[in-house]
């Protein structure tokens, strides 16, 4: 229990004391007391003044006159205005600290039961027609931060992946391998097999611009020509071929996405991210085809002349969404409604969490209303987490035009960024070359999730790598060296002594404790409103409080045994917390930097 919840149950107990008055103990729930004002814990008292039939001065000194004379834990009070401010009693911050220090890596964390209910987390959902991007990049940190936060609130988490691996932009790329691939592999070119099949994708909408260009210049419109483009039709073309089972375009489809599953694995591998059950889209859409076709046949959709199948939504303040086109074949919202259906089957599903951007707000819209229409009970408990999208300095990025940031350049990018920035005298000097190139790797990665973690996910982020690698601001590289000062103070100190009873903590050391006490507060927070964020910045604020602590108050120098031990402690429970919080969003720490 902590210290904010026993002074909230002592409060609800003063409360029906006084005032012969039930409330509940959150009501009562003191924060932290603003730095101006003297006191550790305030309690805003202007919920009770209809209980106590009294002004809030004299609401705030009775309830403070009561947790005084029958809590131990509390020192004195004062009360401003409406806000009583209570004071804990130093040596009380002593056990506190043991009590965190007793619970190791399990502080803050609730244990998963046989009774935790089952959430699923959806994120990364690429497609097999290129490598993974800036883009991807900030959906798989936020969905695997997520799955990590909401399993430490003690949830039952499957992390799962849908591999869009079929449709027209798949045929695309397969369609210019045949055309000007001339029998490349990754083998034979030495690239990867997902950049390798986003060169096709780049090269397909080269030559389809190219042919565009020719047709308005014959004197066709841009629209007219889109319509007359026999490359865009060829790929329309090889989609039916696959749909109907066409033993040829299935063998280099086969062929091809293999080649970008084995680069897909490389990357996630180096992210740092992982899944407990991946669905593709081949194995999916024809349930949705199923499902709409179960829809149209009940009379929930409709057919038009052109043989297409539609949705009407204007009765939801939507409009009509396409199902299926005239040729039968399948759209996202056809394989979303199959992959629903079979996660549901598959697993005893207690919330289902889609980690998409917010460019496709609509489409959760539409998918949780069909659902819903379809008879699945579930369907309008989905939760679509939408988060804003990832820009760079010089505009938005665009694939099919190769101006992506690559998802392995990028990290190669920041690596190399922390070899520039580690280069100053007195960095990493002691370290042989393999543990130099570990901790540069941790380092870069860790400056490029924090980075990206640290921001509201609702915010759209313009990325800045040289930014992100600050060893002063507010950024992964600065809290993961705060780390590594801490385990150089345990390693030159040998042995912690045991944390002695009745050792006042100053007020800094008073201030540190506190903030550990939060984090169990701040991780359940960040699970209730899916927000790595939240971690992100606790972890900053703890790591700057205590650099700022470290550099007033001795540690190895303190002669007092005592204040030796407490101050020892406290520094080991810091450097724990701050490399807990941090494997919440995925983040690595170094023993040496």
């Amino acid at each position: 229990m902590t210290i904010n919840d026993i002074i909230a149950g002592a409060a609800t107990q003063a409360v029906k004391d006084l005032w012969g008055a039930e409330v509940p103990a959150g009501q009562l729930q003191p924060s932290a007391t603003r730095r101006e004002f003297e006191g550790n814990l305030t309690i805003v008292v202007f919920p009770l003044l209809k209980i106590s039939r009294q002004s809030p001065e004299a609401t705030a000194t009775a309830l403070g006159e009561h947790l005084a004379a029958h809590c131990r834990a509390v020192s004195s009070f004062n009360v401003v205005k409406g806000f009583l401010n209570i004071v804990i009693e130093p040596t009380y911050w002593t056990g506190v600290l043991r009590d965190i220090a007793a619970a190791g890596n399990d502080y803050g964390i609730r244990a998963v039961t046989a009774d935790s209910p089952t959430v699923m987390v959806e994120y990364s959902s690429p497609n097999t027609n290129k490598p993974l991007h800036l883009g991807h990049i900030r959906n798989n940190l936020l969905g695997y931060s997520l799955s990590l936060i909401l399993e430490a609130c003690g949830n039952r988490v499957v992390k799962t992946n849908i591999v869009n691996d079929r449709g027209i932009h798949i045929c695309k790329s397969m369609l210019a391998w045949q055309r000007w691939g001339n029998g490349a592999t990754p083998e034979s070119t030495g690239k990867k097999g997902d950049h390798l099949i986003g060169d096709f994708y780049v090269a397909f909408d080269k030559h389809y611009k190219q042919e565009l260009a020719q047709l308005v210049a014959g004197g066709m419109t841009q629209e007219e020509a889109e319509a007359a483009s026999t490359l865009m039709a060829d790929a329309r073309a090889m989609l039916k071929r696959w749909e109907d089972g066409d033993p040829e375009v299935r063998g280099i489809w086969e062929m091809m996405n293999g080649w970008v599953y084995d680069g897909f694995d490389v990357t996630y591998k180096r992210l740092g991210v992982s899944f407990d059950k991946i669905y593709y889209e081949s194995q999916t859409y024809l349930v949705g085809k199923q499902e709409v076709e179960r829809g149209l046949s009940e009379g929930l959709f409709y057919r038009k002349e052109d043989g297409s199948v539609w949705a009407d939504l204007t009765g939801d303040g939507l409009d009509h969404k396409l199902l299926l086109r005239s040729d039968g074949t399948s759209v996202y919202m056809t394989q979303d409604i199959g992959t629903a259906k079979l996660r549901y089957a598959d697993y005893p599903i207690d919330k289902m969490i889609y980690v998409v951007g917010n460019e496709q707000n609509y489409h959760f819209q539409v998918l949780s209303l069909l659902l819903d229409k379809l008879g699945f009970e579930w369907g309008k408990d989905l939760v679509h987490f939408s988060y804003g999208m990832v820009e760079l300095p010089n505009g938005k990025m665009k694939s099919r035009e190769g101006t992506v940031v690559d998802a392995d350049d990028l990290m190669d990018d920041m690596i190399e960024t922390a070899r520039v920035k580690s280069s100053e005298p007195g960095r990493l000097e002691g370290l042989g070359d393999d543990e130099k190139a570990e901790v540069l790797r941790i380092v870069g990665l860790g400056a490029l999730k924090y980075f990206i973690l640290k921001i509201d996910p609702r915010k759209n982020i313009i990325f800045d790598p040289e930014e992100s690698i600050d060893f002063n601001g507010n950024t992964g590289p600065f809290i993961q060296y705060t780390y590594a000062r801490i385990r150089s103070v345990l390693r030159r100190a040998g042995d912690v002594p045991e944390l002695a009873d009745g050792v006042s903590p100053a007020d800094k050391e008073v201030t540190l404790i506190q903030k550990l006490g939060d984090f169990p507060t701040v991780v359940a927070e960040a699970g209730k409103t899916f927000s790595p964020a939240l971690i992100a910045n606790y972890a900053y604020d703890l790591a700057r409080e205590y650099n700022q602590y470290y550099h007033d108050y001795p540690i190895l120098r303190e002669s007092d045994e005592a204040v030796r031990g407490l101050r020892l402690t406290l520094s080991a429970t810091i450097g724990r917390t701050i490399a807990r919080a941090l494997s919440l969003l995925g983040i690595e720490v170094p023993e040496r930097m």
